[in-house]
């Protein structure tokens, strides 16, 4: 296999001739960016579609392209048996005992035919192991199964938090986040609910409402508790008890206390929370393909569920800036019951937002079903890309006929040879429909990399996640500064001698006090501390930083002939303005050293802040030397290996589109080249003529389909110019002399062979030059100058703490 995974183009399979009921060699590449305008595969059961489904799947994976994959049917986690080394000893925990018995085979048996298949199977598709292990490498696949405890948790309590502050002054995506979340929760409860009508609609979303719009976070037992007692008297221009009489509202805050209550409902508050960024990628940055296997769940946990998730995704892509290229997948195994024509379940609000909007943030939505009449006509025509397999009834083919013509959006579109077509497609064979190519194409899907031994069992996919575990979010880089603190009681661990009489000390002394919350001024003591406030700039030309930083630090004070250390000061959050100016009244005051009681001291304090800023707190960021970026300040390695990941796939999408504009040029010409020795041919010789412009043509194509056409620049594309060439010198080795036609013809050849090479060179650099992920990143340590240094503020601060 050529490597060609890294063009952003997806190995599908290869071209299906219907008529001759055979393969081509034309291999069919799939532009991952396309992918961005949404897909939709078709097909009945048996017609390969999961197939194809895995397929791209595992293309998006090597290509580093994150996915989160929705599983009812249980198929999808077939992702992670991949086995570089295909032994048999890999399949036999996961054949099909009772398929190896119809074949009258032990099971050892089975396995080790399984494993010659898939042998024999990748490599008639030009694979092998080293595939398996480059899909292995390159993203990890975890497999969750909220509400069960088989594979990894999801705990849904995070999902009524409140959204982000650039959600809640979005109007209409704040009110379609409440309306998601309270249909959702509803669903689970059993209701079909009007918006406008249901009672239980109007007061839950009110109640969100109110909440969210404080910034405030609700759970479950919060949620119950407001439904009782309502945090507001009005609901419209009635009072609440006019509304909901107490009497009803207590029936349905019984509802959802049984459902908590429940010891079924406990496996959705244990797991991960519902954090898109951590399902996309692992720890270390790497890429993720997150399944969500959801078969063992009643209809109304699957809709509660996969509404809730869509409605994660749906915000997070609201945080991500606009890009042209692939960011992410999310495919959907079974769309049935989730996008209906008519009906509006809860699932079908966010999967439509998500159908016009995520394109512009670079998500890509694949969702596949056995009926086109499962699918919305508003989702139908927002998917770029149709994978149409073997359809079921009559009335299927027309429907996709129907819908086929109406993404076609008035270009060219032959209803009647479209739909011989797709009465003749057999198992694994799709029609491909890509708005971004000219022609649609008949293809066969290639083996998948991983095996697939059907639907997973519980046993299964608890085998396969026993080792996983749950990663915790990682901190920003500390930059060497100490670590922050919410202002409060400081920890003090010398003897505290207090005394009730306030202190009295020269005006030049700059005195603040720390909030004393939650302490009864009878048991409250003021601790001397120094506390410092200032401004640095960490500047540096070279790499274009300039960044500023504010810092609160507060140090202990100390007996002896070093009160002061800076270096033992603890961050802490909070404003000079927040700060007290006078203390609580009762409250006692610990003794303090003399040097704090000399305004001189302060000064000399002052300048050692200043040293101390300038020696110890750098700031500390990654460089990229691929890509010659830097990271953002508090970025940690994990996020800036993420950003890096994407920038590199514009970076590269944007280099193979200046490819194709730079060589389309010289295709014409060479065209039309082509088209002129033809009539010279023609004119001397017809026999002669069919034969070399035959080759001739050859070549042009080859050159067409590399450079504009489904297989733009892959490698394997590149060197079927060469076969093409050499047809071309072969057809003037017939002794005819046609002088001035193969003069023209030599040159194009010339012409073509060097274009070769200057192709192959182009792609070894765009595979080369855009690989970040085992890229290592250089630490860099940014110091401040002392110029650069400004502070505000030295002062003796007095920290609560209790007798």
């Amino acid at each position: 296999m050529q490597d060609f995974e890294k063009l952003g183009v997806f190995y599908l399979g290869k071209k299906y001739d219907l008529e001759e009921k055979r393969l081509k060699d034309e291999l069919v590449l799939y532009k991952s960016k396309d992918l961005t305008t949404h897909a939709v595969i078709i097909g009945m059961t048996g017609s390969g579609k999961t197939g194809l489904g895995i397929g791209i799947i595992e293309e998006a994976a090597i290509d580093n392209i994150p996915v989160i994959a929705i599983d009812p049917k249980g198929d999808l986690g077939n992702l992670a048996l991949t086995f570089p080394q295909l032994r048999k000893e890999d399949f036999l925990p996961w054949v099909n005992i009772h398929e190896a018995a119809n074949k009258g085979m032990s099971k050892e048996e089975y396995a080790d035919a399984q494993a010659e298949l898939w042998r024999k199977g990748l490599s008639e598709w030009g694979q092998d192991e080293k595939r398996i292990e480059m899909l292995r490498n390159a993203a990890s696949v975890r497999i969750y199964t909220p509400g069960g405890s088989a594979g990894l948790g999801v705990s849904l309590l995070r999902s009524f938090n409140a959204p982000p502050r650039e959600v809640i002054n979005d109007k209409d995506a704040y009110r379609d986040r409440i309306d998601i979340t309270t249909n959702s929760l509803l669903t689970l409860l059993g209701f079909n609910v009007d918006p406008f009508t249901s009672r239980e609609y109007i007061l839950i979303s009110n109640i969100f409402e109110h909440i969210w719009s404080k910034g405030q976070n609700i759970d479950l037992p919060g949620l119950i508790s407001a439904i009782q007692k309502p945090p507001f008297d009005k609901i419209g221009v009635m009072d609440v008890e006019s509304f909901y009489p107490s009497k009803d509202r207590f029936s349905l805050a019984m509802m959802l206390n049984s459902l908590l209550a429940s010891p079924g409902f406990k496996a959705w508050l244990e797991g991960e929370p519902m954090d898109i960024n951590r399902f996309l990628y692992d720890e270390n940055g790497k890429p993720s393909v997150s399944i969500f296997s959801i078969a063992h769940l009643s209809d109304s946990e699957r809709m509660f569920f996969v509404t809730m998730l869509l409605n994660e995704v749906l915000s997070w892509v609201r945080g991500q800036p606009g890009t042209g290229s692939l960011r992410a997948i999310l495919y959907m195994d079974e769309l049935f019951g989730y996008l209906p024509p008519i009906a509006n379940p809860p699932s079908k609000a966010p999967l439509l937002t998500l159908l016009k909007q995520a394109r512009a943030f670079g998500l890509g939505l694949v969702l596949s079903t056995q009926n086109p009449g499962d699918l919305d006509y508003k989702a139908l025509s927002n998917a770029g890309t149709w994978f149409i397999g073997r359809l079921q009834a009559e009335r299927d083919k027309e429907k996709v006929l129907a819908g086929l013509e109406g993404a076609a959006a008035g270009g060219k579109f032959d209803r009647e040879r479209t739909g011989r077509i797709l009465a003749g497609l057999g198992n694994r064979v799709f029609y491909l429909h890509n708005v971004h190519e000219d022609e649609p194409v008949i293809f066969s899907t290639r083996w998948v990399l991983s095996y697939l031994a059907g639907p997973l069992t519980r046993d299964q996919i608890t085998a396969l996640t026993s080792k996983e575990t749950v990663y915790e979010k990682p901190q920003p880089v500390q930059d060497n500064i100490p670590q922050m603190h919410k202002p409060g009681v400081f920890d003090e661990t010398r003897p505290v001698h207090s005394k009730s009489a306030v202190p009295v000390l020269p005006l030049q002394i700059k005195q603040v006090y720390l909030p004393a919350s939650g302490i009864e001024p009878g048991n409250l003591v003021y601790v001397p501390s120094v506390i410092g406030a200032a401004d640095v700039l960490y500047s540096n030309s070279k790499l274009g930083v300039a960044v500023s930083k504010s810092y609160t630090l507060l140090a202990p004070l100390h007996e002896g002939p070093v009160p002061l250390n800076w270096s033992e000061a603890e961050q802490i959050d909070i404003d000079l303005r927040d700060l007290d100016s006078a203390p609580l009244e009762g409250a006692c005051y610990a003794d303090f050293p003399d040097a704090a009681s000399k305004a001189g001291s302060y000064e000399d304090w002052k300048r050692l802040l200043t040293q101390y800023i300038r020696t110890n707190l750098c700031l500390k960021l990654f460089y990229s030397p691929t890509l010659k970026l830097i990271s953002e300040p508090g970025e940690d390695e994990r996020a800036f290996r993420i950003r890096l990941q994407h920038l590199a796939h514009e970076r590269r999408d944007e280099a193979v589109e200046a490819i194709r504009k730079k060589y389309e040029s010289k295709l014409d010409t060479l065209e039309e080249r082509h088209r002129r020795a033809k009539q010279e041919v023609d004119r001397q010789n017809a026999l002669a003529a069919q034969r070399k412009v035959e080759a001739a043509v050859s070549a042009g194509t080859a050159l067409l389909g590399a450079l504009l056409g489904r297989k733009m620049i892959s490698a394997t594309s590149v060197s079927r110019i060469g076969t093409a060439v050499r047809s071309t010198s072969k057809a003037f080795t017939s002794g005819q002399q046609i002088s001035g036609a193969v003069e023209t013809l030599q040159s194009i050849e010339a012409q073509i062979r060097e274009l070769q090479m200057e192709l192959e060179q182009q792609l070894e650099k765009i595979s080369a030059g855009y690989n970040v992920m085992e890229e290592k990143l250089e630490n860099v340590e940014i110091r401040p100058i002392s110029s650069n240094i400004t502070v505000h503020f030295v002062g003796l601060a007095w920290v609560p703490n209790t007798r």
